[in-house]
Parts: structure tokens; C-alpha cells; sequence
């Protein structure tokens, strides 16, 4: 059994990119307004503690149907402490172009997104939002594409980070995830 997690997690890891230790440092202290919201949330306190699947996000998308399964990580995994934050951004061929209000919107109406989407921002070049900037440094990839999802542990650490074409249900991912939230939950 021991070889068989090991085999999974080193296929994870050429496959997909999973990040060894790599420290986040102040990643989830930053301050983000709900999408279309005036009140700004610092993710450390709202969601430390849980995993997370950050993702940028777009509209108008050949991967804009990822968005029913991420709602549906969301429902299947939030009691177990799991987390989607969406992160709308233009900066790929201008597939995010409205208002957040229109973005809002359109998840809603569209897909029944409930899971936390944030402001609309920049997730490469130089206007690079600080998130971004620091999931970019832990693992050395930026996202290439829309639907780019970079999963952190309890414990504030990136631990993987998987392209735009990995759906939410794929396997891999899954149990990435699994193996997260089966790990001890640190003390804050």
C-alpha cells in the first residue's frame, strides 16, 4: 500500500506538477473584495486552515464549463473543510471582458456558482495581483490559460498545481485533494 500512494503521488507529481514543501509564506494574508462586493475579505482568516483550489476564471471560455464541477467539489467537499476560490480574470484573449457585476451574473444564472468568487484581476504580466504572484513564485508556473488551479494545504503550503485542462473531476486531482483533506489539520 505504502509503494502503491508512493507511485500515486510521483505520477501526480511529473504529471501534474505537485510542489514538494514549497512554502507559501504570507500567501492567504492578503485581502480580497467579493466578486462584485465592497467589503474585502482577508483569506487568511476566512479560510485558513481549510484546503483550497484557487482558480482563475473566465466567462467566455472553451473551459467555462469547469465551472458546474467546481460547484460541485464545492457541495461534496466543504464539510470536510475544502474550499473553490474563483479569481475572474481578462488577461487571456480577453475571454472575461464584463463588469463583475455581469460575471457574477452570468456564474450564477449560468452554472449556480456558489462556491467564493473574488474581484476580477490580474493573474499574469505586470499588473499580476499579489496571489498570483506568490503562487507563481512557490511553484514556478503561471497559469497559461484560464480554469488554472493551484491547491493549497491546510497549512497555508501550495502543494500542486494543475493546467487548464484538468477538469474538476479528474482523478488525479481528486485525490490530490483526498490526500489533503485526509491530512491533520494543523493548530492556529
Amino acid at each position: 500500500m505504502k509503494l502503491r500512494n508512493a507511485l500515486i503521488g510521483l505520477v501526480v507529481g511529473v504529471g501534474f506538477g505537485a510542489i514538494a514543501g514549497a512554502s507559501a509564506g504570507p500567501l492567504l494574508d492578503q485581502n480580497y473584495r467579493s466578486l462584485a462586493g465592497k467589503e474585502e475579505i482577508n483569506l487568511n482568516r476566512t479560510y485558513g486552515g481549510k484546503v483550497l483550489l484557487v482558480v482563475n476564471t473566465a466567462s467566455k471560455c472553451g473551459f467555462t464549463p469547469q465551472y458546474e464541477g467546481l460547484e460541485a467539489l464545492q457541495q461534496q467537499l466543504s464539510a470536510r473543510g475544502f474550499a473553490v476560490l474563483g479569481f475572474p480574470s481578462n488577461d487571456f484573449k480577453g475571454q472575461e471582458p464584463g463588469s463583475e457585476e455581469q460575471i457574477q451574473e452570468f456564474c450564477t444564472l449560468t452554472y449556480g456558482v456558489r462556491f467564493p468568487m473574488f474581484q476580477k484581476v490580474h493573474v499574469i504580466g505586470p499588473e499580476t495581483t499579489p496571489l498570483y504572484r506568490e503562487l507563481t513564485r512557490a511553484t514556478g508556473v503561471a497559469p497559461a490559460w484560464n480554469f488554472h488551479k493551484y491547491l493549497i494545504s491546510r497549512d497555508g503550503r501550495v502543494v500542486a498545481q494543475f493546467p487548464s485542462r484538468v477538469r474538476p473531476d479528474d482523478p488525479e486531482l481528486r485525490a490530490a485533494i483526498d490526500r489533503e483533506l485526509a491530512a491533520p489539520v494543523p493548530a492556529r
